[in-house]
Formats: C-alpha cells, sequence, structure tokens
C-alpha cells in the first residue's frame, strides 16, 4: 500500500529523531500503512542504556523474544548482560538459530542481515537447584530489609528483625545461613536469652514467635541452599570472551517457580551488590552491564515501604556505576511511580483490555508516553506478535518520538538449547571450582550449640557431685562408729569429686572432637 503524505511526514519525523551519531541497539522499523519499512530504524543509542528501561506487554505478545534479540546485540557490541530465565527458553541464547523461508521473508522485510548465531554464555542456578553454577548469599549479606520482603513481614516485624541482625551483629555472631538465624531466634526466646531479649527495645517475644514460624515455613518451602557459603560476587558477572563479546549471565529459574518471592528479591540483592562494588565512572559510551528483571511485579507485590525505598534509590544511583536495569512486566501500573519514572527507554507490547481493570490498565499506560500522532489506546490492542510501540531517550536524553516497531528477530535459537550443551558450558566454567562446593564454617549455629553444650555439661557435673557427695554423707552415717583402714592415695585421688569433673572434661572434650560439635565442615 502507497504511504499517505501523513504517513511519509510521520516517517521522517520519527527517522529524524532515530538518527545517532555513536553506537547504537538496533531494535526494528518502523511500520508505515500495515508494513515495516527498512529506510527508518528504530534504535537506542547504547550510552543511554544506563537511564533504565521496561519492557511491558500481555503474555504471548513477544517480550521474551524482544530480551533475546536485545541481550544479542549488546553481547556483540561487548555488554555483559543478566537474565532471569523463568521457563528456560532462553537458554537457547547458547545455541544457532534456525532459519526458515518465514524467518527470512520478515528480516528481509525490516532490513535485517540475519544469520544464525551462538553467544557466550553463562549458566546460573539458585542455590544449585538445576544446572548452573550456584548463587548463594549469607543471611547477614540479604540483610534484614529484604529477607523480611521474602518472609511476607509487616512493617512492625520487619523492624524487629532488623534488631535481631543487630543484636548478632554486636555478639559477633555471623549469620551465614539460615539455620544461624533460627538459632538467634531461639536463643532469644529460651531462658537464657530472654533477659537479653528485654534489653533490645522494642523487640516482643511474640514478634520473635511470628518470625520465627515464617521462618519455618520458608525453610519448608526449600529455601535454605539459597543461603549460605561461598557467597557469589555479582562483579563476576560483568566478564567479556577474549574476542570482546559480553558474556551473557543466564539465571534458571524454573525450580524456584513456586517461591517467586525469593527469585525476585535474589535478583535485587544482586542489584544491590554491584551498587556497593562498583566504582563511580559517570556517562560511558555503552553500559558495563545490562541487568533484565522479568517477571518485575513479583518485586513489588506486598513491598514495604522501606523495600522500595531501597530499589528506587538502587535505580537512581546505579547509573552513575555505569549499570543499565530493564524491569519486564505486564503492564507499567506493575512497577511503583518512583520507580517508573527512572525508566528513560519504553518498548511496549500488546495490551488488551478485556475487563474494566485491563482498560483502566491501557489507559494509564497511554499516560505514560510522550504525546504523539497515534491513537495509542487504539494501537496498543492491535499490535501484532513481534511488535511494539517503543520511545526511547535520545544522546542528548530527551524522548525520541512514539513508533510502531516490528522488532528484530534473534539470531539464536529460539526454543531451550539441548541439555547436553548447557551441561557441557556448566562444567565448563571457571566459576564452577569457586562457587560449586557449598562450605558451612563456625557462625552463630555452631557458636550457640556449644553453649548450649557447655551449659547442659556444667549441669551434668553439678548434678553427679551432689550425687557423690550425697552418697558420701550417706555411707558415713551407715559406717558411723565403725572403725576401718585409711584409704591409701589412689583411693583418695580417684574417689575425689574434683578428679571425677576432670575425667568427665577429658571425655567431653574427646566427644566434641569424634561428633564435630564445633567448626563443621
Amino acid at each position: 500500500m502507497e504511504k499517505t503524505e501523513t504517513d511519509k511526514d510521520q516517517a521522517q519525523a520519527v527517522a529524524a529523531g532515530y538518527a545517532f551519531d555513536g553506537p547504537t541497539l538496533d531494535l526494528g522499523a518502523l511500520m508505515v500503512d500495515g508494513a515495516p519499512d527498512p529506510g527508518v530504524q528504530i534504535r537506542i543509542p547504547l550510552g543511554m542504556l544506563t537511564r533504565h528501561g521496561l519492557v511491558a506487554g500481555a503474555t504471548g505478545t513477544g517480550k521474551t523474544k524482544t530480551l533475546q534479540g536485545v541481550a544479542e546485540q549488546l553481547s556483540a557490541a561487548g555488554v555483559p548482560v543478566f537474565l532471569a530465565d523463568m521457563k528456560g527458553d532462553l537458554s537457547g541464547m547458547a545455541a544457532p538459530g534456525e532459519g526458515g523461508e518465514k524467518l527470512a521473508a520478515r528480516t528481509r522485510a525490516l532490513g535485517q542481515q540475519w544469520s544464525a548465531k551462538a553467544f557466550p554464555c553463562e549458566f546460573y542456578t539458585l542455590g544449585g537447584e538445576g544446572t548452573g553454577v550456584p548463587i548463594r548469599a549469607t543471611v547477614s549479606a540479604f540483610g534484614p530489609t529484604m529477607l523480611a520482603k521474602v518472609l511476607g513481614l509487616n512493617p512492625t516485624q520487619e523492624s524487629s528483625l532488623g534488631l535481631v541482625f543487630h543484636f548478632a551483629d554486636t555478639k559477633g555472631w555471623l549469620l551465614l545461613d539460615l539455620k544461624d538465624l533460627r538459632s538467634v531466634l531461639l536463643y532469644l526466646t529460651g531462658d537464657e536469652g530472654k533477659a537479653e531479649l528485654k534489653a533490645i527495645g522494642g523487640l516482643s517475644p511474640q514478634t520473635v514467635g511470628v518470625i520465627l514460624r515464617e521462618l519455618t515455613a520458608f525453610e519448608a518451602k526449600g529455601a535454605e541452599p539459597f543461603f549460605g557459603e561461598t557467597e557469589f560476587n555479582a562483579l563476576d558477572l560483568i566478564r567479556t570472551t577474549p574476542d570482546g563479546r559480553g558474556v551473557v549471565s543466564l539465571l534458571e529459574l524454573p525450580g524456584v517457580a513456586s517461591r517467586p518471592e525469593l527469585f525476585s528479591t535474589f535478583l535485587m540483592w544482586l542489584v544491590a551488590e554491584l551498587f556497593e562494588r562498583l566504582p563511580e565512572v559517570g556517562d560511558l559510551d555503552r553500559p558495563k552491564l545490562v541487568f533484565f528483571f522479568d517477571e518485575a511485579h513479583l518485586l513489588f507485590g506486598g513491598a514495604s515501604k522501606d523495600f522500595i525505598s531501597a530499589i528506587t534509590q538502587a535505580v537512581r544511583l546505579i547509573r552513575s556505576k555505569g549499570v543499565g536495569i530493564f524491569f519486564v512486566t505486564q503492564t507499567p501500573k506493575d512497577v511503583p511511580g518512583d520507580v517508573l519514572s527512572q525508566l528513560g527507554n519504553r518498548v511496549q507490547h500488546a495490551l488488551r483490555a478485556y475487563t474494566p481493570d485491563d482498560a483502566k490498565a491501557l489507559k494509564a499506560t497511554v499516560s505514560t508516553f510522550p504525546k504523539s500522532p497515534y491513537d495509542l489506546g487504539d494501537v496498543l490492542q492491535n499490535l501484532g506478535i513481534g511488535e511494539a510501540v517503543v520511545t526511547v531517550l535520545s544522546e542528548n536524553g530527551a524522548p525520541t518520538p512514539v513508533a510502531w516497531t516490528r522488532l528484530r528477530a534473534p539470531e539464536s535459537l529460539m526454543a531451550e538449547a539441548e541439555p547436553a550443551v548447557v551441561q557441557g558450558i556448566v562444567n565448563a566454567s571457571p566459576l564452577l571450582a569457586t562457587y560449586g562446593p557449598a562450605i558451612d564454617r563456625e557462625s552463630a549455629y555452631e557458636v550457640l550449640a556449644a553453649r548450649e553444650l557447655q551449659a547442659q555439661t556444667a549441669a551434668e557435673d553439678q548434678r553427679r557431685d551432689a550425687e557423690a557427695a550425697k552418697a558420701e554423707r550417706e555411707e558415713s552415717r551407715s559406717r558411723a562408729g565403725t572403725a576401718k583402714a585409711p584409704p591409701n592415695l589412689i583411693d583418695q585421688a580417684l574417689g575425689s569429686a574434683t578428679m571425677k569433673r576432670a575425667v568427665n572434661t577429658a571425655v567431653r572434650e574427646i566427644t566434641r572432637s569424634i561428633f564435630g560439635t564445633r567448626k563443621r565442615g
């Protein structure tokens, strides 16, 4: 169909808005009269990816393939990428794509020079559940704010959990895994710790009991392997290959589908770690790392004000560390306003309006875009699979014109990679030797277990001494007035309570050594 004059004018305005001088990432071609115009390419300046972004759209509209295509181009440009792989589909990035007539026709229409390629991938799993290099974090590093989000605590309980962490810090008791935290909570509610619990302002036994119950439920869901050592160094996500391509880090998540709060919060922990570890770099011509936060609604659902505040601060400030963050979800309303305002690049796939709530979400989404000639309320409901409405930040930081775009096709496999391929990559990983084995050094659990054993032993010694003294008194009374030979020196030594305690202590120390009640692993 021949373009109308209006379409020609609009296409020229869009083309001018996406004509950048520096390195770019190509998203696709502008749609004009229902077909892509290969002469008008929609791009994002690589340097603007640290202004973050949002990829949104209803289920089945092509968000995952958008992520795959963007990650491929970033890798080719030497930018490392982190992706959460909810369904395992993105593992195909490790294998070359499969061509065909349909794909060839689509890419020709876009002006895309397509060729099958594999990309350098590293596979991770949370705590070693699945195929990949394990990612673990210590409870101390995870912190009370994020842990409270995972446990579903209310603000009062979250504050109390913070006091528990502070108490453990002042005692020098390391909180490395969940049993360490459980031990401290049990100590504070036990006879020995009641006085110390009372001394911690604002912490009641009832609140500690609630935290303990939530922790038990959390452990019952299989969360324990995710906490402990060796703790993952987030800087290991920033790696390139010898030929200069960025490594694509894929976190496999199918095994934690029943614990969505855990994986979403773990991803936020990685972002927080990057923020703490990376130096300030200012504006770069391309990011040091781009982080894609899939299923973002799981992160924000039920989150406390402190948690959302922490996310907002991390998103706002991590730009200066050279890191870009893209949130991936169904509608912009899934993301709090303070966070959404920090996301300068937008790729909005189709939305549906089947219900009144859907209609409200559609209206809210339209309101977040710059003014344009499009009737966005209509366009967003009529986008095809693999199409999106796009606006990004130009090199001078101004929003580009809104562009109805048909997106490029990924060049790697658009399906799961063969398990043997994934396993081979994991086995060859230089990180496996460091993060593969789980270790368990002395921490709060071991310290408190040793204290309890010491208290039990002391009580047992007292009981035995009392019984021995009682027996001696009874024997003395029964033999009162009866002459007997004085005991020799050996009998005196063996019969003394002091010698008995010394023998018991020696046996006790040997038992500790045999059964490993102190430092383990």
